[in-house]
This record gives C-alpha cells, structure tokens and sequence, in this order.
C-alpha cells in the first residue's frame, strides 16, 4: 500500500502550512511551493483541493491567500488523504459499489475487510497536522545524534 504522490505533496504542503499558522499573514500556493519544493502546479492544484475539503480556508483579493481551516491539531492525516484520494477504501469490495469480482459471492475474507480498512483508516485518523509539522528531534540511534548534541551544546 502506497500512498500516491499528490497526497504525499499535500501532506508535505499542509505541514508548510501548520509550520505558518497563527501568523497574520495568509500563505499562498507560490510560498508553499517554493518553501517545500513542490511544483506550483502540483501545489496550486492540492490547496484548491484542499480548500474544497474544508482543511484550508481561502480569500481573494489583496492580502488573499489561504490559512488552515482548524488548529494543526485538529486536523487528521487521514483528513488530507481523504481531501486528495476519496475515502480510504483498501478494496473495492469496502466502497459498497458494484465491481467486477469473480469471488464475490463465496469470499470469506469479505466480511472482515471493513474491519481491515477501519484500522487504517484510524491509525491514520490518530496522526495530527501538528504532529507532522513539528520538527523531529535527532534519534539517539542517528550516527548523526552525537555531532547534532555536541553542536547544540548537549
């Protein structure tokens, strides 16, 4: 299971935009890009996406730009998945939709997939924006985490 890359860049993106909130200022998807290294089409496209999934909020005109739409902490990695791919569905067999499945009607592993799926799709409901936008400490485990303690007078 791979996420795709637009919700890697919005994931990448959102976090930008956690790192910036409570600033007065709105940010906009030419910021973004060029603090994150995300293309600005690709950018351009993942805040209007973005903005119509209720995580950003956006304003035209002079001093326009965009904000997070909930504190950091409110917002979920499962939010800003679901804003880009849809609902988290690990097989068709969860979206409830008719599909083509040659199995269908004897599979035994059916019942359980939303069982499956909902894990999922919590763990990924139990990682916050705020979390992913805070900077990691070094581990202690890096061959860099003694250079980096020296360094900060550790």
């Amino acid at each position: 299971m791979r996420l795709s890359s637009l919700a890697d860049y919005a994931v990448v993106l959102m976090a930008a935009a956690a790192r910036h909130c409570g600033g007065v200022a709105r940010l906009n998807a030419t910021v973004l890009a060029e603090e994150t290294g995300v293309p600005l089409p690709t950018a351009q496209k993942l805040v209007s996406r973005l903005a119509a999934a209720g995580l950003l909020e956006s304003a035209r005109g002079t001093g326009g730009g965009f904000r997070l739409a909930r504190p950091p902490s409110a917002i979920s990695l499962a939010d800003i998945v679901e804003a880009v791919e849809g609902p988290i569905a690990l097989t068709a067999c969860i979206e409830g939709a008719t599909h083509d499945c040659t199995i269908d009607a004897r599979c035994s592993v059916k019942p359980h997939w939303r069982l499956v799926n909902d894990a999922i799709r919590d763990a990924l409901a139990g990682v916050s924006l705020a979390r992913l936008s805070s900077v990691p400490a070094p581990s202690s485990d890096s061959p860099r985490a003694p250079a980096l303690a020296a360094a900060a007078g550790n």
